[in-house]
């Protein structure tokens, strides 16, 4: 147990040390270089801003996690059917892969005010939508890879075994696209955090990061920008953590969770 944690903090110890000789760099530029606080704000002037802002940013973070989290699972879900069908059938593939890759290309700043027209500028299923559109590609490319990508002679087999197709995919496809499953989520995860932020630029509840990050800008207090920054960093960060534990609880007998064991 004691070798565990060794390893588990010689593998983070030097991402905390650049974290915070980072932090204390900005604080000495901005100390001494004397710059304004619009330009450079001071990490302690952010962690004030923490403070000073606390309620809103509270209430700002629910409801932006409310919109990601509601377009992550909506978009993790519908993208492994999808792919579920795309590796099950060629013509689902044919027809609906061109259309996954197109909306993938939509850029953001294109579908946000288009999302707030359908469904109402304050329906927070506007920004979750653009969450969707953000996750959903990254998740039928990842698991129909992994459906489809099995060895074939394990595949011949099974068959020479007389498996029926329910039990090949039960047995041999979804265990082989577990790994590929998670790779989705883990860059869905983060993706989803941007996705809510930006929509939520456009227009809607002024209680949430978006909106936050545009009005204290504007305001050019961006101390608090930082702060609303922050949050959606460490939201992001968490958000992956959560993905990478259930992955290691789900497939710990994959190759990727045994790297560094002994």
């Amino acid at each position: 147990m004691s070798s565990r944690w060794g390893r588990r903090f010689r593998e983070y110890a030097p991402a905390i040390l650049v974290f915070v000789s980072v932090i204390g760099l900005l604080e000495g530029i901005a100390a001494v270089s004397g710059l304004q606080q619009f330009i450079l704000p001071r990490p302690s002037a952010v962690v004030s801003a923490f403070g000073e802002e606390l309620p809103r940013l509270q209430r700002s973070s629910v409801n932006t996690l409310y919109e990601a989290i509601g377009g992550l699972v909506i978009g993790v879900t519908a993208g492994t059917i999808t792919a579920f069908a795309i590796a099950r059938w060629a013509r689902v593939r044919e027809a609906v892969l061109p259309i996954a890759v197109g909306a993938s290309a939509i850029p953001i700043i294109a579908a946000a005010p288009i999302m707030s027209n359908w469904f109402g500028i304050l329906n927070p299923f506007a920004k979750m939508a653009i969450v969707i559109l953000l996750t959903f590609f990254p998740m039928v490319v990842n698991v129909a890879r992994g459906l489809s990508q099995v060895d074939e002679s394990a595949v011949e087999l099974m068959r020479a075994s007389a498996a029926s197709e329910g039990q090949v995919l039960r047995k041999l496809r979804i265990p082989n696209a577990l790994p590929y499953f998670f790779t989705g989520l883990k860059i869905s995860t983060t993706l989803s955090l941007i996705g809510a932020v930006v929509a939520e630029y456009f227009g809607g509840s002024d209680d949430v990061l978006g909106r936050v990050i545009l009005q204290s800008s504007s305001a050019l207090r961006f101390d608090i920008t930082w702060a609303a920054i922050s949050i959606t960093a460490v939201s992001g960060i968490l958000l992956y953590l959560l993905a990478l534990g259930v992955e290691r609880l789900v497939i710990p007998w994959h190759a990727s969770q045994r790297v560094g064991e002994t």
